[in-house]
C-alpha cells in the first residue's frame, strides 16, 4: 500500500486474488493438505517435512517469524487437550526442542484434523482465515469500510473454493509470488508500520 500497488478495495481484490492463485493455493494451502493427511496417517515425519519445506519457501524473515509465532500458539493450546493426537503432541515436542519451525498452516491443519475436520474443510478454513486477514489489514490501511470488506470476502469465495480444491489434490508445494515476497522483505524498512509482518 505504501508502494502504491494497492490504493482501493478493487486493488486489494486483485492483489489478494493474485496472491492466492500464484502463492497461497500452491504453497500454504498445500502444506495444510499434507499436514492434515500426516495426522490422519499417524505420520509425524511427513508433518515435520512439510513444516521444514514451507519454512524454506517463505523468503521474508518477518513472514516466517509471524507464521511460526501463530503456529506455536495454536499447537500449545491444542496439546492442552487430554485427548490430543500423538502426532500433534510429537509436533509440539519437536517445536519445543527447536527441531521444527512450527508454521501456522501446518499447526492449524494438525489441530483441525485432530478435532475431526476433514481435509477439504480444513483447507477451506485456512484459505478463508487468510482472506479475512487481508480484509482486516485493508480496513486499517485503505479508505474502505466493513461493508466493502464483506463484499470483498464474498467476491473471493469462488476463488477460495477453487484454490482449496486445487490444494487438496496436490502433494507438492510450489509458488511464484515475487512481488509479495519483495514487499514482505521491504516491510521492516518502512518508515511507519501498523503490523509486525
Amino acid at each position: 500500500m505504501q508502494g502504491g500497488a494497492v490504493r482501493s478495495g478493487d486493488d486489494l481484490f486483485l492483489y489478494v486474488e493474485d496472491m492466492f492463485r500464484q502463492g497461497v493455493a500452491h504453497r500454504e494451502a498445500v502444506a495444510v493438505a499434507i499436514a492434515h493427511e500426516a495426522l490422519v496417517r499417524n505420520d509425524i515425519q511427513a508433518a515435520l517435512a512439510v513444516d521444514h519445506e514451507l519454512h524454506a519457501m517463505k523468503l521474508g524473515q518477518e513472514s516466517r517469524v509471524a507464521s511460526q509465532q501463530m503456529g506455536r500458539q495454536v499447537v500449545k493450546i491444542a496439546v492442552e487437550q487430554p485427548t490430543a493426537h500423538v502426532v500433534l503432541r510429537d509436533f509440539n515436542a519437536a517445536m519445543e526442542a527447536e527441531r521444527t519451525p512450527g508454521h501456522f498452516p501446518v499447526a492449524l491443519a494438525l489441530t483441525l484434523a485432530d478435532a475431526g475436520w476433514n481435509k477439504a474443510e480444513t483447507i477451506a478454513a485456512f484459505c478463508y482465515q487468510t482472506a479475512v486477514g487481508f480484509v482486516s489489514a485493508g480496513l486499517k490501511l485503505l479508505p474502505i469500510g466493513q461493508r466493502e470488506g464483506q463484499h470483498l470476502l464474498e467476491r473471493w469465495m469462488p476463488m477460495l473454493d477453487e484454490c482449496a480444491v486445487r490444494a487438496a489434490e496436490s502433494s507438492t508445494m510450489s509458488a511464484w509470488s515475487p512481488i509479495q515476497d519483495i514487499y514482505a522483505m521491504r516491510h521492516s524498512r518502512l518508515e511507519s508500520r501498523l503490523f509486525r509482518s
